[in-house]
């Protein structure tokens, strides 16, 4: 969770746009997020420079109106455990639209983006389970949803850049993949590894 340091930042940037949002109703601000990952994940399944750069801003407005929606609820007081329900639901699908759409493209072997969508959803399983056996849900490990969201526009904005179509793979034989592909591998790596983090954190708080 490397970025939870630099929260107080954003929320400088965020409260003030919740406050210009106080009409709008909060579930609203959750399915436009949720939009924003379906056309972000079109984007990155067509390819190519343009919609690679246009998939980075759609993910850059999944993640502002996904923050935004829990302020504005809890700046009108309509925050509820129904919102918070849809929230997580809608973040889950969301994932799996934007890293679905690195994985069915050319940029990715599927066998790795099915490693990266596990690897992810079992992440947000553990934090969940843990609030479910009543000890309250787990953010923590190496790896959460913000910076996931930042991993994908820092690798899409490297591969529209250097190799929009995907024909220059780099790494050791056999793995060579591209900077999508690159990005995958390290959410399949590090998520199993935060999974593992909020289950073993969870286990010994049982015992």
């Amino acid at each position: 969770m490397v970025l939870d340091a630099y929260r107080h930042v954003a929320d400088a940037i965020l409260d003030p746009m919740a406050r210009g949002l106080r009409s709008v109703s909060p579930d609203a601000l959750s399915w436009t997020a949720l939009g924003f990952a379906a056309a972000a994940g079109v984007a990155f399944y067509r390819g190519g420079a343009t919609l690679l750069l246009l998939g980075t801003l759609f993910v850059f407005l999944n993640a502002l109106f996904d923050a935004l929606d829990g302020k504005v609820a809890k700046l009108t007081g309509r925050a509820s455990r129904r919102g918070d329900f849809l929230d997580h639901v809608l973040d889950r699908y969301a994932d799996v639209l934007i890293l679905g759409g690195i994985a069915l493209s050319g940029y990715c072997p599927l066998w790795l983006g099915l490693l990266a969508l596990l690897g992810v959803l079992l992440t947000s399983y553990m934090g969940t389970q843990a609030q479910a056996v009543g000890i309250g849900r787990q953010y923590g490990g190496a790896l959460g949803r913000a910076d996931r969201l930042v991993i994908v526009v820092a690798v899409a904005v490297l591969q529209a850049v250097a190799d929009p179509l995907g024909r220059s793979p780099f790494g050791l034989d056999p793995l060579r993949l591209t900077f999508l592909g690159w990005g995958m591998a390290l959410f399949a790596v590090l998520g199993h590894v935060t999974a593992i983090q909020r289950g073993v954190a969870t286990w010994r708080r049982l015992t």
